[in-house]
C-alpha cells in the first residue's frame, strides 16, 4: 500500500499557521501536515534528531518555509537542506510575507523550489495555500528516492 507523503510547515506565527492548516484542511487533501515552528526545530525534523529521534523516516511531498523565523533563519534552513545529498530533492516552497529582493536571490540561489509571498487578504492567501497543497502533494512528481531514509 502506497503511503501518502507528508506536508512539512515550518511557521512560528500561530495565526498564518492556523490559516495554512485552515486551507489545507479545506481542500480535503488526504496528506497529513507535520508544523515546526522555528527553524532549529525543522532541522531536528528533518535529520530525525531531538525529540524526532525515532520517528519513522522521512517521506515529504513538500516543505512550506517561511524565512523569518527564530532560532535559525529560514535560508539557514533552506542551505542546510539543498547542501545535504539526501535531503535536496525534497521540494521546498517559501511562503514568506518577504517581498525583500535579496530574500527572493537568495532563496532561489539556495535552490528553493517557489517563493511565495504571503497574501494580506484572507481569501487570497486561503486560495494561494490550497493550490500549494494541491499542486505540490498531488500533481508534483518528485524524482525518486528523494527522502533521506526512504529505502529503508
Amino acid at each position: 500500500m502506497l503511503k501518502l507523503k507528508r506536508i512539512l510547515l515550518v511557521e512560528d506565527n500561530a495565526n498564518d499557521a492556523e490559516l495554512t492548516l485552515e486551507a489545507l484542511a479545506e481542500h480535503n487533501l488526504a496528506n497529513g501536515v507535520d508544523l515546526v515552528r522555528d527553524g532549529a526545530e525543522a532541522l531536528d525534523y528533518l535529520y530525525r534528531r531531538g525529540k524526532y529521534e525515532g520517528e519513522p523516516p522521512l517521506n515529504l511531498a513538500v516543505i512550506l518555509l517561511d524565512l523569518k523565523l527564530p532560532k535559525v533563519d529560514g535560508l539557514e534552513v533552506l542551505s542546510t537542506l539543498k547542501g545535504d545529498a539526501q535531503l535536496k530533492f525534497i521540494p521546498v516552497v517559501v511562503l514568506t510575507s518577504s517581498r525583500e529582493e535579496r530574500d527572493v536571490v537568495e532563496s532561489y540561489r539556495l535552490g528553493v523550489n517557489a517563493y511565495v509571498v504571503k497574501p494580506v487578504n484572507f481569501s487570497e492567501f486561503i486560495t494561494a495555500v490550497k493550490e500549494l497543497g494541491a499542486f505540490w502533494a498531488i500533481i508534483n512528481e518528485p524524482p525518486p528516492s528523494s527522502q533521506r531514509g526512504s529505502n529503508q
